[in-house]
């Protein structure tokens, strides 16, 4: 496919430059700056500013002289539902004694659409803990508990005696609601924990406002049967657990101690009436292959992959509606056109193929590497790893790397390497009560079997760079200030582009394809 969008200012950059130890990052920003202007309007799965990102991202491929690996030329086309709730139609109460007490959506709670709502739900509460069920930690939320019929109400989390990799993966929506209709139930109540919440609750509620997404395949909503999601307000929390004898407040100190929450019936009913506007858009996965030179190898493939959509317009704040997205994640994608610059330029030979992989609906639920990992335009038992790039917040010098799967498998131990090369420091994910592992693109190819990491600029606890982080995630993570007017560190974006660069090359070229560590909980995806 030949892109009809031009490609404008592109700034050029040595190739000596790029291979030096402290590179700038302009021609980065470059592709920073067309991906989150205005004029694609924070590119919406499925939107038109959408498709002429995917179309600009093509149209890069083609000039680095990648070989197309969609299904139409670099493109291949995802199909979804879209799904939007009607307030002004829906409404959620609880009902204690028979008096039933109306709940303001956006203000005590949140009905969610990625789980297609039943048009009316009445049921019991149950508050199951952290709402996990893992058999290979002989934990079990919902034993001894009358379920059946019932709505859980679960905060987010895992108990201390779980592993994080264990904890996040059952959190994950298709393994949370495997579990909750194993044990009878309808629906679910989250409730996140204060001290780990991403975003401040009112950027929650405005986002509210988003059309959510299902894939439109058969077979692949992983919710299909649920009949309700509720996201409630932390600060409205006690509503819920009134008459229960227990408190909020009391819940998050046990939560936060690391120790297993205590479980019981809840004195309610939840009744809710929903009313969801239905429609189907396609969206653009966009793929290229840098082709191996080793006759044996080359039919394997080393992945780097980014999400390419955002929220799109929403509710104004400070008058401003365009959720841009510079760093979510139009500064992955520029990643991956830099390296594929940087090969191109260097004229780079690997033994391994490389696959370019840049896919849409992440924002709605990993929906584009979904469908990509179970449709994959190579067989994927030939992908042998997968560098994840999303939000990596370039805001400081680049001095420590957090590493999301660090210890999971042996790409962990090519990380360690390549950043010994280059003098930076390694560390494991230091806040997994996130989930962060399971919450970007990387968890579609780990459960295809294919190890993987996600990495992102790091920092101390307590220091300076923690301060920016945490304001950054305060302030700008899903809101319209994620935009062009923001200080980033070009040159340490330069700098972070040639270490997945040389991570890249280093695993394209070993003998030997990366391997699930023994205990990684994740080997049981292995497809060997």
């Amino acid at each position: 496919m030949r892109a009809k969008i031009s490609v404008i200012g592109l700034i050029t950059i040595t190739a000596a430059a790029l291979a030096a130890n402290a590179p700038n990052g302009v021609r980065w920003w470059s592709y920073v700056e067309f991906l989150a202007s205005d004029k694609l309007e924070g590119r919406n799965t499925g939107s038109e500013g959408h498709r002429q990102a995917a179309e600009y991202v093509a149209a890069q491929f083609e000039r680095d002289g990648l070989k197309p690996a969609g299904e139409q030329g670099y493109i291949q086309p995802v199909k979804l539902n879209a799904l939007q709730l009607d307030e002004s139609k829906s409404s959620l109460s609880l009902e204690r004694n028979g008096k039933e007490q109306p709940m303001k959506l956006g203000e005590n709670a949140i009905i969610g659409t990625r789980v297609d709502p039943a048009p009316s739900v009445e049921a019991g509460l149950v508050f199951v803990g952290y709402g996990l069920r893992a058999s290979e930690s002989n934990y079990d939320d919902f034993a001894g508990l009358d379920t059946k019929g019932k709505i859980a109400v679960y905060i987010g989390g895992g108990p201390g005696s779980m592993s994080s990799a264990l904890a996040a993966h059952y959190q994950s929506a298709g393994q949370r609601w495997l579990n909750l209709k194993n044990a009878g139930m309808i629906g679910a109540v989250s409730i996140q924990n204060p001290h780990h919440m991403d975003i401040p609750w009112p950027r929650v509620a405005s986002n509210r406002f988003q059309m959510t997404m299902q894939l439109a395949a058969p077979g692949m909503n992983e919710t299909a049967g649920e009949q309700i999601a509720v996201t409630w307000n932390p600060a409205h929390a006690d509503e819920l657990f009134a008459g229960t004898g227990h408190t909020f407040d009391d819940l998050i100190a046990i939560a936060e101690a690391g120790k297993q929450l205590p479980r019981f019936a809840i004195p309610a009913k939840l009744i809710a009436k929903t009313k969801v506007t239905r429609g189907q858009v396609e969206s653009q996965n966009i793929a290229a292959i840098h082709p191996g030179a080793d006759p044996k190898l080359n039919s394997e493939y080393v992945v780097m992959s980014a999400h390419i959509d955002h929220l799109g317009i929403g509710k104004p704040i400070d008058g401003d509606s365009i959720n841009n997205g510079a760093m979510d994640n139009a500064a992955g994608v520029a990643s991956v056109l830099e390296v594929a610059d940087h090969f191109k330029e260097a004229q780079v030979k690997t033994k391994r193929s490389v696959l370019f992989v840049v896919v849409t609906g992440e924002e709605k639920g990993l929906l584009g590497s979904q469908y990509y990992t179970a449709k994959p335009t190579v067989p994927v038992k030939s992908l042998v790893a997968d560098i994840n790039t999303d939000m990596f917040l370039p805001l400081y010098p680049l001095k420590i790397m957090t590493v999301y799967g660090l210890d999971e498998s042996t790409v962990g131990d090519d990380v360690r390497a390549t950043a010994q090369q280059m003098g930076i420091k390694v560390q494991p994910d230091p806040e997994p009560v996130r989930n962060v592992f399971i919450r970007s693109d990387q968890y579609n190819f780990i459960r295809h079997g294919v190890p993987s990491v996600m990495l992102a600029f790091g920092n101390e606890k307590g220091s300076k760079e923690d301060a920016i982080e945490k304001k950054w995630l305060a302030e700008r993570y899903h809101a319209p200030s994620d935009d062009l007017n923001q200080p980033v560190d070009k040159q340490a974006a330069g700098t972070f582009n040639v270490f997945v660069e040389r991570l890249i090359e280093r695993l394209a070229n070993s003998d030997a394809r990366p391997l699930w560590k023994p205990n990684s909980f994740f080997r049981r995806y292995a497809n060997d």
